[in-house]
Parts: structure tokens; C-alpha cells; sequence
């Protein structure tokens, strides 16, 4: 294959979806006043990271991974014997979830999604707050999965920002996916929307350069919370 074809989409495929192949180059949010953010495929396709760790001591089954990708925390909770399931839109990350041992579905968080109101843990992570581009919104949905005793685990950006834009996947040669609208938003900006929305703070914190905050309905946290974990 040359280099020309290996850079060449086939029917349907865009930057994203060929960058759902490990060992590929690197993939970038372009936002659309031209600002470009590297998206961390690498971490995708790896083992779960200290941080990541962090957050699957929070995960109590059943979890739904929302914008799982190629089901690295969904996987790693089933292997823990936790159950967890993966949703993305995209087909190609569904088949790579379930190709190395996860359980997935290709559909979107905002449509109907098996055991609603039922799930313990609904997980936002490596950005996927910003899915629809309506953080409010999507917060809404997701404290809608989850139990009365259930808690969303959210990643948020290492900067103080709240943001709503308008976005497209972009690869190492300038070939662009259809625009999408996206949203950044950092600690201070999320606990705005969840006061909001009456979801309570259970806990915040940082590992490494990543920051994630678990929210949960108004009332007392649950008594499986992890200790804290600190700035690291």
C-alpha cells in the first residue's frame, strides 16, 4: 500500500475513523477558529493509566462508558468483573471494543439505551463532556442513566474554561472530517452546571495533568467512596 492510499478514505470514513487504528498518526481537534488540539489516540489503544485507574475505583457496576472508543475502561472493568458497557457512535470503535473483548453498542447517548434510570456509574472521560456540545444537556441525559444512588464520573479540562464551538477531526495532512459541535469545560464551569442541575459533588481530583470531578443526586455520598485521591 502506498502512502497515498494509506492516507485515502474509503466510502464514509473520516479522521476519526481511521485514527481508530493503533499505530496510526496522530489525529487533532481543529476547533473553528482555527486552534488545534491533539487528541491522545495512544491513550486510547493503551492499558489504563494511573489516571485512568483513578477513575475505575470510582466505577460500581453496571457502568456505561459514554464515547468509549475502542473500550479500554470498559474493557478493564469487565476483566475486574465489573460489569460495564461501551457506547460510540462511531461503528468502527464498537467493532474494536467487542473485537478485543468488551461489550459495546453503536448509538449515541441521547438515544434510548438499554436499563435506563438503572445504571450505577455513567462515565464522561477523555473529553467526551463535550459530546453535542451542550454540556447542560448531556448532563442532564446522563444523570437520567444513572441510578438513585447512581454517580457520573467526568473528566474535565486542566483549564479553567467553559466552552461551546464548533469542530472537526483533522489529521497530519489537512484532511478534515464534517463539522460537529463540541464543548470544553473545566472544573469551575462544570460544578456550575451540576449545582444547576441539583447533581451534588461528591468528589474532585487530579492525577497528573487530568482532573475529574463525581457527581451524584443531592444527598449523603455513597458508602463505597474511595479515599481521596490527591494532586499527583
Amino acid at each position: 500500500m502506498t502512502a497515498g492510499e494509506d492516507t485515502a478514505y474509503g466510502p464514509g470514513e473520516d479522521p476519526y475513523a481511521l485514527a481508530l487504528r493503533p499505530g496510526r498518526e496522530p489525529v487533532y481537534l481543529r476547533l473553528a477558529d482555527g486552534r488545534r488540539i491533539r487528541m491522545p489516540v495512544h491513550r486510547w489503544f493503551a492499558p489504563p493509566t494511573v489516571a485512568d485507574r483513578t477513575v475505575l475505583e470510582w466505577c460500581v457496576g453496571p457502568v456505561l462508558d459514554v464515547g468509549c472508543g475502542p473500550g479500554r475502561l470498559c474493557r478493564e472493568l469487565l476483566s475486574r468483573g465489573v460489569f460495564a458497557l461501551g457506547v460510540d457512535i462511531a461503528p468502527r470503535a464498537v467493532a474494536l471494543t467487542t473485537a478485543l473483548g468488551g461489550l459495546a453498542l453503536c448509538r449515541s447517548v441521547f438515544d434510548r439505551l438499554p436499563a435506563e434510570s438503572v445504571w450505577q456509574t455513567v462515565l464522561l472521560i477523555d473529553g467526551n463532556i463535550g459530546i453535542g456540545g451542550d454540556p447542560r444537556g448531556l448532563l442532564h441525559r446522563c444523570a437520567g442513566l444513572v441510578s438513585p444512588t447512581g454517580r457520573l464520573v467526568v473528566e474535565v479540562d486542566r483549564e479553567d474554561v467553559e466552552e461551546l464551538c464548533t469542530a472537526r477531526i483533522e489529521d497530519t495532512h489537512g484532511n478534515s472530517g464534517p463539522p460537529f459541535p463540541w464543548a470544553r469545560l473545566g472544573r469551575r464551569a462544570l460544578l456550575r452546571v451540576a449545582e444547576d442541575l441539583a447533581l451534588g459533588v461528591i468528589e474532585q481530583w487530579t492525577s497528573g495533568r487530568r482532573c475529574f470531578a463525581a457527581l451524584g443526586t443531592a444527598g449523603p455520598p455513597p458508602a463505597d467512596r474511595p479515599a481521596r485521591v490527591s494532586a499527583g
